[in-house]
């Protein structure tokens, strides 16, 4: 039996920080394949995108403004554009739907799109909307294409988590804020988590079916939008821009450039040095060591740049989550 400790081992890859998403797939021929990329019209999805089809993938991008994920596209030829929002189910069951009598297979499935630190807001449901979004809107888009997943005899679906996870674990009693005050970052950290354990449990029932799935943190990429809800203060604060404002590039520190951040995601979608493996989190383009118990007061605080938090990769609360969210997406 796999467990966590056996699983979270770096292969090595040979690749590292610095590496972009066109090294990691070079060599890599993609032709007759088909990826679906959410969030692939801005930041590290719009690079996912780019690489996949300059493979010879076809790329398919749902988008909730379609107009500008068209216009961010108008370099990316033949990319495809679909309407779905990821806060509205009927929007996401509108999109499969579409796919699926299209029959065609779906070989890779990038849940890339993500909000990040917003003020409080909920969804028609109630379903706070960074959990909403990052988390359920695409464990229902996963569902409902699983038919084309396993169709495909051999698919891979990568979450794009973050090391945002140590700000909080899924709080199963308390998921939406109902009770508990509201804090924007302690609501993004739990919908990263929710991105690491749903790639733990589908790789767990999926297996079987040829699904394997990674959850992925991107690095810290600055210049994508994702931080728009986060003070200039804060983000100076982590390190992550100058006195000056400007992006501060250091991969040894997670501080990446869009190439970087997108590489991670590309290389659990295509590397063929995963074909084994599943249910992981990674970084840098390998699989990500198990963050030591003793070291985890350290990692939380922000001490520590690489690792993975037991919690976030824990397979029983990965079932709990599933479960979970059949009952809230049914």
């Amino acid at each position: 039996m796999t467990t966590m400790s056996t699983a979270q081992q770096p292969l090595p890859s040979g690749f590292g920080a610095a590496s972009t998403a066109d090294d990691v797939i070079k060599g890599i021929d993609l032709t007759g394949k088909v990826a679906v990329v959410t969030g692939g019209y801005s930041g590290i999805g719009l690079e996912t995108a780019r690489v996949l089809r300059a493979a010879g993938a076809e790329v398919v991008v749902p988008a909730r403004d379609t107009d500008r994920a068209r216009t961010a596209l108008r370099d990316v030829e033949g990319a495809e554009v679909e309407p779905m929002d990821l806060l509205d189910p009927a929007s996401i069951d509108a999109f499969t739907e579409k796919f699926l009598a299209s029959g065609r297979s779906l070989h890779i499935l990038v849940n890339s799109a993500g909000i990040m630190a917003t003020p409080l807001t909920r969804d028609a449901r109630g379903f706070e909307a960074q959990f909403a979004t990052n988390h359920l809107g695409h464990f229902q888009l996963v569902s409902r294409l699983r038919p084309a997943l396993r169709a495909a005899g051999g698919a891979r679906v990568v979450s794009v988590s973050s090391r945002g996870f140590r700000f909080s674990p899924v709080v199963f009693d308390d998921l939406h804020f109902t009770h508990r005050p509201y804090e924007p970052f302690a609501a993004y950290g739990q919908s990263k988590t929710a991105n690491s354990l749903f790639a733990v449990e589908l790789d767990r029932r999926g297996r079987t079916e040829g699904v394997r799935a990674f959850a992925v943190h991107p690095g810290v990429v600055v210049d994508t939008g994702l931080a728009k809800h986060v003070s200039e203060d804060v983000v100076r604060a982590a390190g992550a821009v100058d006195e000056d404002g400007r992006p501060v590039r250091d991969p040894a520190r997670q501080l990446k450039t869009v190439p970087q951040g997108a590489a991670t995601s590309v290389w659990c979608a295509t590397s063929p040095q995963l074909d084994a493996h599943g249910g992981v989190y990674c970084e840098n383009c390998d699989i990500s060591p198990l963050v030591a118990q003793e070291d985890e007061a350290a990692w939380r605080a922000g001490q520590e740049t690489s690792g993975v938090l037991r919690y976030a990769v824990d397979p029983e609360s990965a079932a709990r989550l599933w479960d979970v969210s059949e009952r809230l997406t049914s």
